[in-house]
């Protein structure tokens, strides 16, 4: 990968990770809330659920955000972390954050090789900061 090419992924990772550590600060959706009315009630509650789920989506692809951009400073990012080939262009400007490549995503997606076991303590640490 070129440096020109770098310095692509790297400012949309930057944007991403600007857009979403925005996002993630509003937690006032998942406040529980008493309302007389059994009815409310319960549709607070889905709405409540599908906004902690939306907070942990997001909070997943920023973490995933984080480890490409710790990846770009380390000099290993566009590496598949799984079988260490070079990951398709293509699939970079789909997915900038990706730490596979397409072979092993899919892999990883049938859970054929274990994906949290690669990454170690200091590794979990520092993306939970």
């Amino acid at each position: 990968m070129n440096k020109t090419e770098l310095d692509k992924h790297k400012a949309v990772l930057e944007a991403k990770r600007a857009e979403l550590s925005v996002g993630l600060w509003n937690r006032a959706d998942i406040a529980i809330e008493k309302t007389p009315d059994a009815l409310a009630e319960v549709q607070l509650a889905g709405e409540r659920e599908l906004a902690i789920r939306n907070l942990d989506r997001g909070s997943n692809l920023l973490r995933s955000v984080r480890g490409a951009l710790a990846r770009v400073a380390d000099g290993s990012y566009g590496i598949c972390l799984h079988c260490e080939e070079e990951i398709k262009p293509k699939r970079l400007d789909a997915v900038p954050w990706t730490k596979y490549c397409i072979r092993c995503q899919e892999a990883a997606d049938r859970n054929e090789f274990e994906t949290e076991s690669a990454e170690t303590l200091d590794e979990l640490l520092a993306n939970a900061a």
